[in-house]
């Protein structure tokens, strides 16, 4: 008969956000060890009578002042590799958040920082992170990306009230790719239920923009299709 194996549960956090026209996610400068004064993800150990989404929303507000309930928090997956934790059998459940730029991140009880990085300085090594978050960090991001294109997930990165042309710049920052401003505003317009017109607008390069919120609708019809960067650059 297999030894039943003592094993803890945690929570880690993929908090991105839109600032200075770049994605950022958010990372702790752990101040205890494992990797003391390393970056990771903010996360932590689930309590004894916490849910997973309670565990989830807890790190959360403990970071960015936001709770679950006013950003879009989901489940991304879950990992439990044997070795991902020099303290012992540790699994985790990873979970997305998207939000609104919320500002200067304060750290959590065992964080000595915490700050917004942009992600491409932390996707290309740039920025190394302690356990295995560099991977937890890849998966989160592909989801992000890969739902932009069929729901409404953009608009988590906006105001209540935005232009399509805010909208188009989410999907720019976090695609890494231009899109052509005419095209984009007919798909957004014409996709039932992606978003609905205010009736006010705000002035942007001295002409009034009309102002939208989110719509009801779930799923994107048809999909809005994500361009991927051309292969090997502009070729000088």
């Amino acid at each position: 008969m297999t030894a039943r194996p003592n094993a803890a549960l945690t929570v880690d956090l993929v908090v991105l956000t839109v600032r200075a026209d770049e994605l950022q996610v958010l990372l702790v400068r752990r101040g205890i060890p494992p990797f003391e004064g390393a970056w990771a993800l903010p996360g932590g150990f689930v309590g004894a009578e916490e849910t997973l989404l309670a565990a989830a929303g807890r790190e959360l507000e403990e970071e960015t002042g936001f709770g679950p309930e006013q950003v879009h928090v989901e489940q991304v997956g879950t990992y439990g590799d044997p070795g991902r934790d020099p303290r012992g059998r540790v699994v985790t459940v990873v979970h997305l958040a998207l939000l609104p730029d919320p500002g200067v991140p304060r750290a959590g009880t065992d964080a000595a920082e915490a700050d917004w990085r942009p992600v491409r300085g932390v996707e290309s090594g740039a920025v190394p992170l302690a356990f295995d978050h560099a991977r937890l960090l890849a998966d989160a991001l592909e989801r992000a990306r890969a739902k932009l294109e069929y729901s409404p997930l953009a608009t988590a990165f906006c105001p209540p009230e935005f232009t399509v042309a805010d909208l188009r710049r989410v999907y720019e920052t976090v695609w890494g790719v231009p899109l052509d401003p005419r095209n984009f505003h007919r798909k957004v317009t014409a996709a039932p239920g992606f978003v609905e017109a205010t009736g006010r607008t705000r002035t942007e390069r001295g002409r009034p923009a009309q102002l939208f919120r989110r719509g009801d609708a779930r799923v994107l019809h048809p999909p809005l299709v994500r361009e991927r960067p051309a292969a090997g650059g502009d070729g000088g």
